[in-house]
């Protein structure tokens, strides 16, 4: 039973709670960053360790924070972590830093990083809530990973920044847009929804 539930506990984010195509949360810098690959997995990468950092912390201080300062308390463990992201992105990863700009500090208030700091890590131990924030993390990335997969292909005719169709291929510059960010993830999110009432189906 316990081995059960620290599988599901993994495994959670990356389909049942998908925090983008299941529970739409953190859609601003969803459709803000994934123009690009590479955009969408520093993304993501950076909101994991952000996720899984603070949970634990949370966690391991959840008898001792007192609850009428609980939400204050969270935004300033999370925000200790976006700040030593932020610092080691801007030393190693200059280029992704620029491009992410303005949506590395708004990690702080990613609704997905509060959500389960206040939903879930600050009401189990230590490690269900590490093992919450990994999978929260990977369905988040994997969702970015997706979501910017398509609009790049589309949109600049690569992956990567690494050309798939050659010169004489005409990109559909809305892709690279904002509508195009909203089609992509309509679509995508639709398409999991499908999936998932197949499987609800299959199952019964």
């Amino acid at each position: 039973m316990e081995k059960n539930k620290t599988l599901q506990t993994l495994t959670n984010g990356i389909w049942r709670e998908n925090p983008i195509f299941k529970l739409v949360l953190g859609t601003c810098p969803t459709i803000a960053v994934t123009t690009s690959v590479e955009n969408g997995i520093g993304m993501g990468l950076a909101a994991t360790f952000v996720l899984v950092a603070s949970n634990v912390v949370i966690a391991l201080l959840r008898n001792f924070i007192p609850d009428k300062v609980r939400i204050p308390a969270f935004i300033v463990v999370i925000a200790t972590f976006v700040t030593i992201v932020q610092l080691l992105m801007e030393a190693f990863v200059p280029a992704l830093y620029s491009a992410l700009g303005l949506f590395i500090p708004l990690i702080v208030v990613n609704c997905i990083i509060l959500g389960r700091a206040e939903s879930f890590a600050s009401k189990n131990p230590v490690l269900l809530s590490m093992l919450d924030g990994i999978g929260m993390g990977l369905g988040f990335t994997l969702s970015l990973l997706m979501i910017s997969t398509v609009r790049e292909i589309l949109g600049n005719g690569t992956f990567l920044g690494i050309s798939l169709f050659g010169a004489n291929f005409q990109p559909a510059i809305m892709m690279i847009l904002a509508p195009g960010g909203f089609l992509t993830f309509g679509i995508l999110m639709a398409l999991t929804k499908k999936i998932s009432q197949k499987s609800a189906k299959a199952g019964k």
